[in-house]
């Protein structure tokens, strides 16, 4: 089967769609703990423009998330990569949670298989760190009250607000102080959200770092993991090492996961959403100590990760939405926010190729229509 796909060039040339790389569905992997950050479907019934309220399809956002869990992976919900700060509102996130937490039943424990991230984004004009501290504790305890786990999101408020370090310890602080269980710290690097340059109060990661390492040994029952999302590969190992015993690092680098998850990071990330079946895959070949093909199931994935989460990188929920449309899990490329614009159609056509030979188009025929479809509204296909 061939489809004519746009190139980086201006040129349209034929592509020959392979065959999908049909994966069963697992159990649970024993040797990390492996988080999905999930996205949200939008519901092409309604608006969802830019600056609209967000209208969810319910059936087909739960769905996806059975399907993530149907892989024997967890689900990392209301988190950036479902659009929070993008579009997703705290209605919608609300509702989210409670719903998502409440499909779990059928699967197991939800505060072994869902936490959702809390943060301060309902209330964007807390300016003082009491105002931040009272939106932050709004939101976890929704989080637990729908009992989920509870990650605390980087806050743009408190970016805004802080004036060094010493504040970023007060509001997390009492914040920690407060969890009746270990909860996941979030560091999101600007590169995701550039309004959280300078988080844990300096632009310097190496003094950032210790600022937030401090932070950590200070609560580290409070803490049951870090998740980190800064692209940057040596830094994480570092701060690995330098967690106290018992406090996991998630990794949350969508471009070096291979090799981070290998050498000892568990996993919280944006695209284990689309490549869910190769991910279960991998990390059940490294339950059984099979290194090499942990690393030939996951190696055809990071050109496809590389490509979705490419600068401008927040923009990379486009790509895990539409690959899922072509994957057949929701029915429209729609999004909130109107964000299915955010990307070309040039990139979407590499996407689409990258993610044919990775194996991870399940109905080739299917992909192929709708890669059409969307051709066609461009103008490109004849």
């Amino acid at each position: 089967m061939s489809i004519n796909l746009p190139t980086a060039g201006g040129s349209l040339e034929p592509y020959k769609v392979g065959g999908p790389d049909n994966r069963a569905a697992s159990g649970p992997p024993v040797s990390r703990i492996a988080y999905a950050a999930a996205h949200v479907v939008a519901d092409p019934r309604a608006g969802n423009g830019p600056g609209e309220a967000a209208r969810l399809d319910w059936d087909a956002t739960l769905r996806f998330r059975r399907h993530l869990w149907s892989y024997g992976l967890r689900v990392a919900d209301a988190m950036d990569t479902a659009q929070r700060n993008m579009g997703l509102d705290w209605p919608a996130t609300r509702e989210l949670i409670r719903r998502s937490t409440a499909e779990t039943t059928a699967y197991g424990d939800p505060a072994e298989l869902i936490a959702c991230g809390a943060g301060t984004d309902h209330a964007p004009g807390a300016r003082t760190l009491p105002e931040i501290v009272a939106a932050y504790s709004e939101q976890i305890e929704t989080v637990r009250d729908a009992g989920a786990g509870v990650i605390v999101m980087a806050s743009r408020q408190l970016a805004r607000a802080a004036q060094g370090p010493d504040d970023y310890h007060a509001v997390y602080d009492e914040l920690l102080s407060q969890a009746d269980r270990p909860v996941i710290l979030h560091w999101l690097g600007e590169m995701f959200d550039p309004a959280l340059a300078g988080y844990w109060g300096s632009p310097d990661v190496g003094e950032a770092t210790k600022h937030f390492l401090t932070l950590i040994h200070d609560h580290a029952r409070a803490v049951d993991g870090v998740k980190v999302s800064l692209l940057d590969a040596d830094h994480e190992v570092r701060l690995r090492a330098a967690l106290p015993d018992g406090v996991r690092l998630y990794t949350g680098d969508d471009f070096n996961y291979p090799e981070l998850i290998a050498s000892g990071s568990d996993a919280l990330l944006g695209v284990f959403d689309p490549i869910a079946p190769a991910a279960a895959a991998a990390l059940q070949a490294l339950d059984a100590g099979d290194l090499a093909g942990y690393d030939a199931i996951l190696a055809p994935t990071v050109p496809l990760a590389r490509k979705i989460f490419e600068a401008p990188t927040y923009h990379y929920k486009t790509g895990i939405v539409f690959l899922a449309w072509l994957a057949g899990h929701q029915d429209a490329f729609t999004m909130v926010n109107g964000a299915q614009s955010a990307r070309s159609i040039v990139h979407l056509a590499e996407v689409f190729r990258l993610a044919d030979a990775a194996g991870l188009l399940p109905d080739p025929d299917l992909a192929v229509r709708r890669m059409r479809s969307l051709l066609a509204v461009h103008g490109l296909e004849r």
